[in-house]
């Protein structure tokens, strides 16, 4: 006998899922106890904030750095490459895998999106959710307020401008911005 998909299994492969399920739920109650924990933490803490940061994220590099106050669904869904810097009051949800390569910025309050709902109001009604994964590549720089949809990925050495809406792939090598981010212009290596 086949044995049924769990509500996690599901919402990994960006299926409909339940986020009520008593699995997720305990999941999400250890990232959010892992997540105030970080964010109670004083500047002069930094063994400690690296402690929580190895707990709360699935994979993370050396050097990586998050300025609390810091927010995630469930941490364990985030690839953190090495020296990737997040600063103040960032989120990711990450129902659906989050990979993040080596050299990563983020400005202040960047918002990372996996969530997703149907866009039938009768299939939102049944509570049902799904997710898309977000792949950043290494070297980029993502300025402050933007917002990473969910589905969305972002060539090595991009550089997205602050308050930006990324709704759809953003190549290698370029500056984007806008709300829908787009492609400006082409970054060389004198940039």
């Amino acid at each position: 006998m086949t044995k049924s998909p769990t509500e996690k299994q599901k919402m990994l492969a960006g299926e409909l899922y339940s986020a009520k399920d008593p699995e997720l739920m305990a999941d999400q109650r250890r990232a959010r106890l892992l997540t105030r924990a970080l964010n109670a933490s004083s500047p002069d803490q930094q063994a400690e904030r690296t402690r929580l940061i190895g707990e709360l994220i699935g994979s993370a590099g050396e050097g990586v750095w998050i300025e609390p106050p810091f927010y995630c669904d469930y941490g364990s869904h985030i690839t953190l490459g090495r020296d990737v810097f997040f600063n103040f009051n960032c989120v990711v949800l990450d129902v659906c895998p989050v990979t993040i390569g080596n050299h990563v910025l983020f400005g202040p309050a960047v918002q990372i999106y996996t969530a997703t709902h149907p866009l039938s109001a009768a299939e939102r009604r049944t509570g049902l959710e799904s997710g898309k994964p977000v792949a950043i590549d290494d070297d980029v720089w993502v300025g402050g307020g933007a917002i990473i949809c969910p589905g969305v990925s972002i060539g090595a050495r991009s550089v997205i401008g602050a308050g930006s809406v990324v709704t759809g792939d953003i190549p290698a090598d370029v500056f984007a911005a806008g709300n829908p981010c787009r492609v400006i212009r082409s970054i060389g290596a004198d940039d």
